[in-house]
């Protein structure tokens, strides 16, 4: 017979399994984002682009894609969570493929957006399910080990999309990957009706109130809310245009750009995801505020390598400043949504993590446009130095909030009924 992991209502096996399945739809979910990045040079050739339409790309997709979180979030506390992520699944995946038929920069914005709607609807449902499955001592550790498929995914969009727009073949890239999310779609809702449902993951019967008038209620949720867009700001000028930064500092090809901007920044982030969940698991039988500690130390750690990656002066230290970032930033990726999880309600663990993607997408957005739209004059370099200040200035306001908000809101979260 399973056996069930301490505080856990499904089996430990379904559990692990509903990692499993959660993780390759998740690892699609950002492949198929992040492919478009790899392109730039072939898309702007073919397509007649400018590096502001570039930019726009990466800003119209977070953008919708912030907007749609929270709404996501909302659906996601209410109705069933395992329609909605295999729902998201078949819809991105179709906008996916209609990708590769974009024949205009209007076309392709257009495109972007409606990816930003699609996959809108996955995260929130699937992080809360994920949460729900395992109890606060393994919960890290789980997500993280879900998060990870952001990982891969850029990994392996970025090279795909790289290697085929190297091929001349960026078109094909995006019918691919539509077409394997869709496979995917049937047995990822078969292995779903399967599991049992958690009362977190139950609808909730509060109707039509809004999760949101609960959050705002929470100091410490709102901290997040402001140090989440402050990391991601900064994630995102990497995400967006370090595979670029590369081909015209170095002189690099798309390949090999593509690869320098992604493995070395990625692998690192995969190993910092996972060892932080481990270590904040460990730091949680200490203290319940491990996961808000974990998150300061990340960002400040993250601080001076982020300064460091737009100003080497070589590919091998461009690579080193790359892993110390990766590992550090890791830190907070897998913990973000696990410091929320200890002092929000339980039936609004979905909408808080549409509430932080709100926040931290629309800034990516902006992270993005800026790249495209300043890099000429002001360059990456110096917004790369810039933001290593916002990153320390955001570690000050986790540590505060820490220290005079946490312990009533851990307090209130835990007599709540």
């Amino acid at each position: 017979m399973t056996s069930s992991s301490p505080g856990s209502a499904i089996p430990a096996r379904q559990a692990t399994l509903l990692v499993a399945f959660m993780w390759f739809a998740y690892f699609l979910n950002y492949g198929d984002r992040q492919v478009v990045f790899a392109m730039f040079p072939a898309l702007k050739a073919d397509l007649k682009l400018s590096d502001t339409h570039l930019g726009l790309t990466g800003s119209v997709f977070l953008w919708i894609y912030a907007i749609g979180c929270p709404i996501a979030g909302q659906f996601a506390d209410r109705i069933s969570k395992r329609q909605l992520v295999v729902l998201s699944l078949v819809v991105w995946s179709v906008v996916t493929a209609a990708t590769g038929l974009a024949n205009s920069a209007l076309t392709l914005l257009l495109l972007r957006a409606a990816m930003g709607v699609s996959e809108s609807l996955y995260m929130p449902a699937a992080i809360a399910l994920t949460a729900g499955a395992h109890p606060p001592e393994r919960r890290s550790r789980a997500i993280a080990a879900l998060t990870t498929a952001q990982i891969a995914g850029t990994v392996a969009g970025g090279w795909f999309g790289g290697w085929m727009a190297q091929q001349g073949r960026w078109r094909e890239a995006f019918f691919i990957l539509g077409a394997v999310g869709l496979l995917f779609a049937a047995p990822y809702f078969a292995f779903l009706r399967g599991v049992p449902e958690t009362q977190a993951d139950a609808p909730h019967p509060s109707g039509a109130r809004l999760a949101v008038g609960e959050l705002v209620r929470v100091p410490t949720f709102l901290v997040l809310c402001l140090a989440f867009p402050a990391f991601v700001f900064g994630l995102w000028l990497l995400y967006g245009w370090l595979p670029n930064f590369l081909h015209e500092k170095f002189h690099l090809d798309l390949a090999a750009a593509a690869f320098n901007a992604t493995v070395f920044l990625q692998g690192a982030t995969l190993i910092g995801m996972l060892s932080g969940g481990v270590l904040a698991d460990v730091l949680f039988k200490q203290t319940q505020a491990a996961r808000f500690w974990l998150l300061a130390g990340s960002l400040i750690l993250c601080a001076p390598f982020l300064r460091a990656l737009g100003g080497a002066d070589t590919l091998a230290a461009t690579r080193l400043a790359a892993i110390g970032f990766g590992l550090f930033s890791g830190f907070f990726m897998g913990n973000i949504f696990p410091a929320a999880f200890e002092v929000v309600p339980a039936h609004t663990r979905a909408s808080a993590v549409g509430v932080l993607n709100f926040f931290g997408a629309a800034m990516s957005g902006v992270a993005t446009l800026l790249g495209g739209a300043w890099k000429q004059s002001v360059g990456l370099d110096r917004l790369l130095s810039v933001t290593s200040l916002v990153y320390l200035a955001a570690a000050v306001l986790v540590m505060l909030g820490v220290r005079y908000l946490f312990p009533a809101d851990l307090r209130r979260n835990q007599t709540s009924p």
